[in-house]
């Protein structure tokens, strides 16, 4: 049980929702807290202290928490200290506390006050970076199909773009593509043999559409794939057209530039589908041979070593593992190409963060690319990290493009519209787009970035549980109310003591920069997920107990700017996330 020092009544006098603290002297509560405690703990202790504003995991404890009297407590017992800061807060009678709470061992929960909820009723996100910052993400294969785990990767891209520009970065979007190597020749081989056994020609295949082109160039990789397992002539062939690729032979270009360009149509139609358009696409058939050159370079300095007719980086001497940078055949690997990417990318963006955003099963590669850069380019390494989220698995199992078992990155957008308008058949196309987007997009957002998910429709599609189409819903239901209002112009005049649900949903509202902010600097978008959750429910809460058109005019105007501020967080909060919100649904 906690002890509660300080309880200031909730009945004050609304001056008008913009004006309850005057615009030119708003003040930074969070920091003014962390001032008055400060000062609190010198003043009892003598000492200086960093005093950390935490905000707490359940609403019963207040909008902030510190554990500083466990910190500063020296001497002292740490639940006295703890309540003697909190009688040295309560007699300073500031405006900005409502409560105090004092909770054994140690611990000072603090409410903020009504006045200030309602001063902050608008949340603006501040614009604190000014940084350049470059974020690579989905990185798609041309030859192979978008699979669910490019999905995956362009969800969390865009959403990490998103919130760094929120908060004033300037942001370029880079896309890496991996338009040379082993699995395009093994697509070639798999495509020849199909041209071959039907006799088909190119043109054949270009006047199909542009799906089933795409689907033709993933059942090619698999064959293709396949077959340089189980034939060793088929191996052999297939590392002939790789060396033929790389040479730009004449007698594989056409067909290679071709399917290259089928996948680059395909990869676009995606994109424009989940909102992202990007800044730089950069190939591997382009920073291959710069690549190639740093190694070489690096090779006479030390950085890199010859071993079995191969160049390597010996990352075991830095607890990591070893890797290959050039190959055999003298032909860079991923690896190598990642050295030539780095400047290449900086030449173009003179970046001061680099992001790049894959599968966290190369983590352990990138370990090893990052020790190596590090070693090549120190600044570009400094300014460089990798994130690398889950796996994402259908309920029946694992999928390999290798074996063609494989549900694509369309395939689930396209089976999750499916699911949505058989449920809600009257529901316009266009909507349920925007809907179905929405609903994969929370459901791999919502999970921390790291952890793998296994996608299931019918919560993802749940118009009541943590969902995106529960989000959209909500500030559909926002607008709903707002679109019976006659007047824009609400002033309230009036004595009013707020409900729970109403302090509830400000208090909510008042977190948002707070949360942004948090999201962006970790790299955290599930973060802002479970937020907009948090005061959806909030306000379908206030919705369902406290009536809006039809309250009193004293609480009338208030409910509508409350229901209007909702909306707009909603909507900003679900734009941060690259999900679109409907005005209706």
């Amino acid at each position: 049980m906690g002890v509660v020092w300080y309880n200031k009544s909730s009945t004050f006098f609304l001056r008008g929702f913009e004006k309850v603290l005057d615009k030119s002297e708003m003040r930074n509560t969070k920091q003014m807290l962390i001032s008055a405690v400060q000062k609190a703990v010198r003043d009892i202790t003598g000492s200086e202290v960093v005093v950390v504003l935490s905000r707490p995991q359940h609403k019963e404890h207040g909008d902030y928490a510190t554990n500083v009297a466990l910190v500063a407590s020296k001497q002292k017992n740490p639940l006295e200290l703890a309540q003697e800061i909190a009688r040295r807060l309560e007699n300073l009678n500031l405006d900005i506390i409502k409560q105090i709470d004092v909770v054994p061992p140690g611990f000072i929960n603090i409410w903020l006050s009504d006045e200030v909820l309602l001063s902050e009723l608008t949340p603006v996100l501040q614009k604190k970076s000014s940084q350049k910052v470059m974020i690579e993400f989905t990185d798609p294969n041309p030859f192979k199909e978008f699979h669910i785990g490019h999905l995956y990767s362009n969800a969390v891209g865009e959403s990490l773009a998103r919130l760094q520009e929120a908060l004033g970065a300037t942001v370029a979007r880079a896309n890496y593509q991996g338009d040379v190597g082993m699995h395009v020749a093994k697509a070639l081989y798999g495509t020849e043999l199909k041209i071959k056994s039907e006799k088909l020609k190119v043109d054949d295949l270009q006047k199909r559409p542009l799906r089933e082109r795409v689907k033709v160039l993933g059942e090619a990789y698999a064959r293709g794939a396949a077959a340089f397992e189980e034939s060793e002539a088929a191996k052999q062939e297939i590392t002939d057209i790789n060396r033929r690729v790389f040479a730009k032979d004449p007698s594989i270009m056409p067909l290679y530039e071709t399917g290259r360009q089928w996948s680059l149509e395909a990869f676009e139609v995606i994109y424009k589908r989940l909102g992202t358009k990007f800044d730089f696409y950069y190939f591997e058939s382009e920073v291959g041979e710069s690549g190639k050159k740093l190694v070489l370079e690096f090779l006479k300095k030390g950085v890199f070593e010859k071993s079995d007719g191969a160049i390597i980086f010996r990352g075991e001497k830095m607890g990591l593992h070893n890797r290959v940078f050039i190959n055999s055949l003298g032909l860079p690997t991923y690896e190598a190409k990642e050295m030539g990417l780095a400047p290449t990318k900086y030449k173009d963006f003179p970046y001061d963060v680099s992001i790049i955003v894959t599968g966290n099963e190369v983590s352990a590669y990138f370990k090893v690319v990052l020790a190596a850069l590090s070693k090549v380019s120190p600044d570009l390494a400094k300014k460089t990290t990798h994130i690398g989220h889950g796996m994402v698995r259908l309920p029946e199992g694992k999928m390999s493009s290798r074996t063609g078992n494989i549900k694509t990155g369309e395939w689930l957008l396209d089976e999750t519209k499916k699911r949505l308008l058989e449920a809600y058949p009257s529901m316009q196309e266009s909507i349920a787009e925007k809907v179905a987007v929405g609903a994969v997009k929370y459901a791999l957002l919502r999970v921390g970035v790291g952890r793998d998910i296994v996608f299931n429709f019918d919560s993802s599609l749940s118009f009541e549980g943590e969902s995106g189409p529960y989000l959209q819903y909500t500030y559909a239901r926002t607008q709903s109310v707002l679109k019976k209002i006659k007047s824009e112009k609400l002033k309230v005049k009036s004595e009013k003591e707020l409900t729970g649900e109403e302090q509830m949903a400000l208090r909510l509202l008042y977190r948002f920069p707070e949360i942004a902010e948090e999201a962006a600097e970790n790299y955290a978008p599930s973060t802002l997920c479970t937020y907009l959750f948090d005061l959806a429910q909030a306000f379908n809460l206030f919705y369902q107990k406290d009536p809006i058109l039809s309250a009193e005019e004293k609480t009338r105007e208030l409910r509508i700017v409350l229901t209007k501020r909702v909306g707009e967080v909603l909507k900003t909060g679900l734009h941060l996330l690259g999900i679109a919100a409907p005005q209706r649904m």
